[in-house]
C-alpha cells in the first residue's frame, strides 16, 4: 500500500493532510480531536500579541450549488481571541501528546522587529515544529498594518521573513495573500528572506451576497457588514494557478509549497501535489463535514497511488509542472473536433443550443420522422472549444477527436499569423 509519509520543509507527518490555520485549530480540544481522526498535522490558529483580538457576531456566510452544497465560504473572523499565554500552554501540551504529528504555529504581530523576535522565541519554547507567518488575512488586521497589508508589499515580506529566520531555529513557512497582482513577487521575496517554504493561498477578498430585504451584505453585524475572506471549493482553480506559478518560476523553483484552497477530496490533494505541493491544508471541508473526512482523503489517495504504481508522494509530486506553460508556447497546429455518440445521445439539444447561440454554429439539427432530433458535428466549423462536451449531461457522449494529422509543433512565437512573432 502507498506510503503517505510526508517530510515538508524538514517537518515530518504521517500524511500530507494538515488543517489550515483557522477556527478548527483554535484550541487544544479541536486539535486533539483532529489528530484522533487521523490528520497528519495542523497549523494552529494565528497567534498575536496581547491583548487578544476581539471578534464580532456573526462571522460566516456562504454560497451554494444547485444541490445545496457549500461551494464558497466567507468569514470575517480575526486571529485568535484567546490570550497568548493560554495558546502557548496548549500548544506545548498537544505537541507532547502527539509527537508524531506536525504542529506548526501561525503568527501575526505588528511589523516591528522586536515584536517578531519576542513571539518566535516564545513559540520555539513550546516544542512546535515550525512557524507560519500570516501575511494574508484580508480583513480586520490589514487596517492595523498586519496580514495582507504586509503580504502585498514584497519588501515587507522579505524583511519580516528575515527577522524570523534570524531569531528562530524553526522552519519558517510564509503564507501568501492571493489579493495581489502577481503572486510570484511575494514568493520571491519570501525566498530571498530565507523562508523554508511558502503556503498558499490565503483567503480572497469577497462579499458572498446581499440580503435584498435588509440591503446589507452577509454576514450581518447589527445591520452592517464588510468584505471577508473567501475560501472553499470555488477558490481551488485560483489556488492551483498560483501554486503552479511559483512551482515553475525559475526564481522560486524548488521552494517547498504547502497547497491551500478548496481541498475537499483526495483528488483535490493529488492535483496540488502534482503541481509541486509537499503538503496540503484544509479548512472549509472540515468545517462543513467534520474532521472524519480525512479518513476518506487518506484512503482515496492511497488507493489512487496504488493504481498508478506510486509508492510515495515524491513519485508524482510536481509531475504536472513540466506540462504547465505560457499560452505563447502552446501548439498552434494542434486540432481537435467534437464527435457525438448517437447511441448514447438523449436528444436534449443542450450541445446544439450552446454552440448555436454562443459559439461557432458547428452542430446541425435534423428533425426525424419519429418526432425526435438528431445532432451532428459540422467538422468544417468546429474549433474544438469543448463547449458542447461541457454542456452535455451524458458522460462520454461527446468526445474530442484529434485531426491535426502530421502537422509539426508550432507555437505563437513562430506562427506566421503573429505580426510580432519571430517568423514574419
Amino acid at each position: 500500500m502507498a506510503n503517505l509519509f510526508t517530510r515538508f520543509a524538514g517537518i515530518e507527518s504521517p500524511n500530507p493532510f494538515w488543517l489550515a490555520s483557522a477556527p478548527p485549530t483554535d484550541k487544544a480540544y479541536n486539535v486533539e480531536r483532529a489528530f484522533e481522526a487521523g490528520w497528519g498535522g495542523v497549523v494552529w490558529k494565528t497567534l498575536g500579541e496581547d491583548p487578544a483580538a476581539v471578534n464580532v457576531s456573526s462571522r460566516y456566510s456562504a454560497i451554494y450549488d444547485a444541490t445545496g452544497q457549500v461551494t464558497g465560504f466567507n468569514n470575517i473572523e480575526l486571529i485568535t481571541d484567546r490570550s497568548l499565554e493560554i495558546n502557548l500552554r496548549e500548544i506545548e501540551a498537544v505537541k507532547k501528546n502527539w509527537p508524531d504529528r506536525a504542529l506548526v504555529v501561525s503568527l501575526m504581530v505588528p511589523c516591528e522587529e522586536e515584536s517578531w523576535k519576542t513571539i518566535v522565541k516564545l513559540v520555539e519554547q513550546t516544542g512546535a515544529d515550525g512557524l507560519e507567518l500570516n501575511f494574508g488575512c484580508p480583513h480586520g488586521m490589514p487596517e492595523r498594518g498586519m496580514g495582507a497589508a504586509v503580504g502585498q508589499v514584497p519588501e515587507f515580506v522579505e524583511m519580516v521573513t528575515r527577522w524570523c529566520k534570524t531569531y528562530s531555529r524553526l522552519p519558517v513557512i510564509v503564507k501568501l495573500t492571493p489579493n495581489i497582482t502577481d503572486i510570484r513577487f511575494s514568493a520571491r521575496a519570501a525566498h530571498a528572506g530565507g523562508a523554508d517554504a511558502v503556503s498558499l493561498i490565503n483567503t480572497i477578498n469577497s462579499i458572498t451576497g446581499i440580503d435584498l430585504d435588509q440591503m446589507v451584505a452577509r454576514p450581518i453585524v447589527d445591520g452592517k457588514s464588510t468584505h471577508g475572506g473567501y475560501c472553499g471549493p470555488a477558490v481551488k482553480p485560483i489556488a492551483l494557478n498560483m501554486v503552479s506559478e511559483i512551482a515553475r518560476d525559475p526564481q522560486t523553483q524548488g521552494l517547498p509549497i504547502s497547497g491551500i484552497g478548496g481541498i475537499s477530496t483526495w483528488r483535490d490533494a493529488a492535483e496540488f501535489i502534482a503541481l509541486g505541493a509537499g503538503s496540503v491544508q484544509v479548512c472549509t471541508a472540515a468545517m462543513v463535514h467534520g474532521f472524519r473526512i480525512v479518513t476518506e482523503m487518506q484512503d482515496g489517495l492511497s488507493r489512487w497511488m496504488d493504481s498508478k504504481g506510486y509508492q510515495t508522494l515524491e513519485d508524482f509530486r510536481g509531475l504536472a509542472v513540466q506540462n504547465t506553460t505560457d499560452w505563447k508556447y502552446l501548439n498552434m497546429n494542434y486540432k481537435i473536433v467534437a464527435s457525438i455518440d448517437q447511441e448514447s445521445c438523449i436528444g436534449c439539444g443542450r450541445c446544439y443550443i450552446s454552440c448555436e447561440d454562443t459559439s461557432h454554429q458547428a452542430i446541425s439539427l435534423t428533425s426525424k420522422a419519429d418526432g425526435t432530433n438528431q445532432f451532428d458535428i459540422i467538422e468544417a466549423e468546429c474549433v474544438g472549444c469543448n463547449l458542447c462536451q461541457i454542456t452535455c449531461p451524458v458522460n462520454d457522449c461527446i468526445t474530442m477527436v484529434r485531426r491535426d494529422a502530421d502537422k509539426p509543433y508550432m507555437n505563437w512565437l513562430n506562427d506566421p499569423r503573429n505580426p510580432h512573432g519571430e517568423a514574419r
